[in-house]
């Protein structure tokens, strides 16, 4: 019965397979093999199930099955030649040679083998040509490089060459069996910079993706080597060796691209240590006094971006809570340094931010709250422990690290500030004689006052002890942080027209004073990142916003500060931005609730009149006047850790905003806007990526696409657009998705498969359903420029689904456009195939109507487009050609045929009379003398 069953099997599977559904055939197959013992049945079963591995591109399955085929039979032929095929793809040249050589021997006169022969002899001579003349290349380098007489520029180019070596797989594993590892540590040891950059920059690439080479150049460099050499005071340095620990990382951690069966697998040692190792060390090198503020940040980038996990799904958080129990004071140490203070360690402008968001990502990592007590506590003592009254330095500093905290995770932060002696502390230093302890007290109240229903101590006593110190101090840097205060502090009604904190006037001279500091270049840039903070807040007043838009030296003052090292400021320049362009969330107000709430006396929000549509596109077009785009664009290349997700969803509502009119599209692109679009909508937060895909759907809908995304960048448009098809987004997100994707579909074959690969056919096939005539009309505008794909076409001539059905009944539609989509969707799918032809008059009973309604169209290119389908029709098949021959369509050709062709009408005119030319081949018509 099993083996019955298994035969039957067999044949299911040869059925699927002749079909092309070579999943459904592998399915069979496999349930086979577990029925039957019989080996002449398991060879075919196995050479069977080889050839479909070879269909779904699996070749390592193809060539493991083909292998079991030829243990059984060692002369079968076909699973040698399947196996030869699979081992080939996978770059295993020799080992397919062996098994074409035999196919060759047994049938010599089979032509396929000879040339496979004749083609695989090549490629390995090929592949040994290049190997020997990398070794002598790499040999020859390393000569050059380890030269002390070598000059400049062969010094240059050699170096440059073996960083392209090494990137690449043939030429990494030739630097690393010539020995290449203690060639490229004697280049680190010679000191000279731009040896040593090239030395790190090619190890860098050795370890990217192979983990066995990566631990052992990990081990021979050394991990504390590599961490001295990143604690460098030179950021190009730094930030290579900061490359090379991450391609380590990388490699260890399993994104491996090595695919390891067997005994190599068992070769591959446990990571686990290293990894550990490699996070101990950076956490050292976060309170080393010896490594440089640039070292420092990348130790910090490093952990930001490979302790917290990256999907909580996974349950794993084991590196967050060895990173919290042995490195949390040590990030602690790093938010509370002031750099006012002789004790303080070599900082960079984004140094205590980036620590900031490492605390923020490690608590946010966190699964429950015995381990959020945890961190608490080691926060709290930490704090508490610097609280000494003999030593205010010490109290300066646990401020700090409150401050520092605030910014990070805010619920963590609140629970600081509720602490005994921590709120009596800041209004103590408040009121220090040292301006030191005044600048990190009223920074400390500034982000303290974030959540006023959470701080209601800062809103009895923060505006009267701010104002004291704005009246009293003299200097600058305190007097700009103290406005700051009193702006954020102003601006807690929010965009509420209703709800003023100060008087009518007030906030606008607020604002006018932040403005003012912000233009004046000979204050530091730290100090002037507070002025944009201000305008953060106090943007949300229509007034304020709608007099800086005009400030146009004020605007670009703010965007060269964005383009600066000092990546701390984006998020409030990103504010500042989102606040001019309305591009916030507003709730809408539903009239009857307003009438009942002023019925109940409850206070009813208001909209400022400077807040109605003309003043924002006024702003818009003030902003792109005065270059906001290349900005944003600046902005988007940020470090990935500072550039939070919160940051990109804000970037996002910008972009949003500036594309909202057509015409100031064209400026975008030309800015670089298309471009900065792309990572906005791959990663950050789910609001922020559908806001960057839809404003990239407007780009893609009217720009030219090789200007707007220059080379291959035009490819990663594609999944933002798709993801926009989804009833869950709302019906303009759908139709300029659907337009975008029309535009890139009509550019070349290549984009049509990589929207066919991303899955968005059927989406694209439900629009055509839908009632709303635009979404209907963008649907099959698209689908027009997808037929022409084999793949799309493919689908159509399957069996058991209506496509075909849908874009014939499409073609009999009312609107004008829709028909005209439809028909030329159906003119390229009868053109290229015979079948679809036939099939078309199988799919519904109206087709020959549709047909001749469609070749008397009153629109020319709808006429048209039906003449090309009745010419392809007639052309597939006699029967058919003789059926139309017998209606009234041959009247129909005969009446446009006649007509005498102006210019306008050529076309049609000859596209009838190509009809009639075609009748009269088959004999069914005759000339008229």
């Amino acid at each position: 019965m099993a083996e019955a069953e298994a035969v039957q099997l067999k044949e299911e599977g040869n059925r699927h397979f002749q079909l092309q559904d070579y999943k459904a055939a592998t399915k069979s197959y496999s349930q086979a093999l577990k029925l039957t013992k019989d080996k002449a049945l398991l060879a075919t079963l196995y050479r069977n199930r080889a050839a479909c591995g070879l269909k779904t591109e699996s070749y390592v399955q193809a060539a493991s099955d083909a292998s079991r085929a030829i243990d059984i039979n060692s002369s079968d032929i076909k699973a040698l030649y399947r196996r030869c095929q699979a081992l080939e793809h996978l770059g295993k040249l020799d080992q397919a040679f062996k098994d074409v050589q035999r196919c060759a021997t047994l049938e010599p006169r089979n032509q396929n083998f000879q040339e496979t022969l004749r083609r695989l002899n090549t490629s390995i001579q090929e592949k040994l040509r290049v190997q020997f003349s990398t070794d002598s290349r790499v040999q020859k380098m390393f000569e050059i490089l380890l030269d002390e007489s070598s000059d400049a520029d062969k010094l240059e180019k050699a170096a440059n060459n073996l960083i392209v070596l090494g990137r690449e797989e043939a030429g990494a594993e030739r630097i690393f069996q010539n020995n290449g590892v203690a060639l490229l540590l004697q280049l680190v040891d010679t000191k000279r910079p731009e040896l040593v950059l090239a030395a790190v920059r090619t190890l860098s690439g050795m370890c990217s993706g192979h983990r066995a080479r990566a631990t052992v150049i990990l081990h021979a460099v050394r991990i504390d080597r590599i961490c001295s050499l990143m604690a460098v005071e030179n950021e190009e340095m730094s930030l290579a060796v900061c490359n090379l620990l991450q391609a380590v990382i990388d490699s260890l951690a399993g994104e491996d691209k090595q695919e390891h069966r067997g005994k190599e697998e068992a070769l591959v040692l446990d990571t686990k240590k290293d990894l550990k190792q490699i996070t101990s060390h950076l956490l050292d090198m976060l309170v080393s006094k010896k490594v440089s503020g640039q070292g420092r940040d990348q130790a910090l980038n490093l952990l930001n971006k490979n302790v917290p996990r990256k999907d909580l799904a996974i349950h794993d958080n084991s590196r967050t809570i060895y990173v919290v129990d042995n490195g949390l004071r040590k990030i602690l140490k790093v938010v509370g340094q002031v750099p006012d203070l002789p004790s303080c360690l070599p900082l960079t402008d984004n140094t205590r931010m980036l620590a900031s968001v490492l605390i923020n990502k490690l608590y946010d990592d966190l699964r429950c709250d015995p381990e959020r007590d945890h961190f608490r506590k080691i926060c709290e003592e930490y704090i508490t422990g610097k609280f000494d009254p003999q030593d205010m330095d010490k109290n300066v500093i646990a401020i700090q690290t409150v401050s520092g905290i605030l910014q990070g995770p805010f619920d963590l932060g609140n629970q600081l500030l509720g602490m005994k002696g921590v709120m009596e502390m800041m209004v103590a230093l408040c009121g220090s004689e040292r301006e030191v302890d005044q600048l990190v007290a009223v920074e400390a109240l500034i982000h303290a006052s974030t959540k006023l229903s959470r701080a209601t101590f800062i809103i009895t006593n923060g505006v009267s002890l701010l104002k004291e110190i704005y009246k009293t101090t003299k200097n600058e840097k305190i007097k700009i942080r103290t406005l700051v205060g009193l702006c954020k502090l102003g601006s807690a009604g929010g965009t509420d027209y209703g709800l003023r904190q100060f008087a009518e006037g007030s906030t606008e001279k607020l604002a006018k004073q932040c403005r003012k500091w912000l233009c004046n270049a000979s204050i530091d840039t730290r100090t002037r990142r507070w002025a944009v903070e201000g305008l953060a807040y106090l943007t949300l007043d229509a007034d304020v916003k709608d007099d800086f838009v005009q400030d146009i030296p004020a605007l670009q003052a703010m965007f060269e500060l964005a383009k600066t090292a000092d990546k701390t400021i984006l998020y409030s320049v990103a504010t500042t931005l989102v606040n001019c362009t309305n591009s916030y969330d507003v709730k809408e107000v539903i009239p009857e609730l307003v009438q009942l709430a002023k019925f109940s006396k409850q206070h009813v929000p208001e909209e400022h009149p400077k807040d109605k549509k003309d003043f924002i596109d006024m702003r818009v077009k003030r902003l792109l006047k005065a270059g906001v785009t290349s900005a944003l664009a600046c902005m988007v290349k940020a470090d990935n850790a500072i550039l939070t997700d919160q940051t990109k969803e804000l970037l996002a509502r910008v972009f949003l905003a500036l594309c909202d009119n057509p015409k100031d599209r064209g400026t975008i692109v030309a800015q670089g806007g298309g471009k900065a679009l792309i990572p906005l909508a791959l990663e950050g937060t789910d609001v922020g990526k559908v806001k960057a895909a839809h404003a990239l759907a407007k780009i893609a809908a009217v720009s030219n696409p090789d200007i707007a995304f220059p080379g291959e960048r035009v490819y990663e448009v594609v999944r933002p657009l798709v993801s926009l098809l989804d009833t869950q987004r709302d019906g303009l997100q759908n139709y300029e998705a659907l337009l975008g994707l029309t535009n890139l579909s009509g550019r070349s074959d290549k984009l049509r498969q990589k929207i066919f690969k991303e899955k968005a056919l059927p989406d694209i096939e439900n629009y055509m359903f839908e009632n709303h005539d635009q979404l209907r009309q963008a649907a099959t505008e698209c689908m027009c420029n997808m037929v022409v794909n084999k793949e799309v076409q493919e689908r159509f001539l399957a069996d058991g689904n209506d496509r075909l059905k849908l874009v014939v009944l499409l073609c009999g539609e009312d609107d004008d456009k829709v028909q005209n989509a439809a028909a030329g969707a159906l003119a390229m799918l009868t053109a290229a195939h015979k079948k679809l032809c036939l099939k078309m008059t199988q799919v519904t009973t109206q087709w020959l109507e549709i047909l001749q309604r469609l070749c008397l169209h009153d629109r020319l290119s709808v006429q048209h487009r039906g003449l090309v389908i009745a010419y392809n029709l007639l052309a597939a098949d006699a029967e058919l050609a003789k059926k139309l021959v017998e209606s009234e369509l041959l009247e129909i050709l005969t009446v446009v045929g006649k007509q005498e062709p102006d210019e306008k009408k050529a076309e049609v005119v000859q596209t009838a009379r190509e009809c009639l030319i075609k009748c009269m081949d088959y004999g069914f018509i005759k000339p008229v003398s």
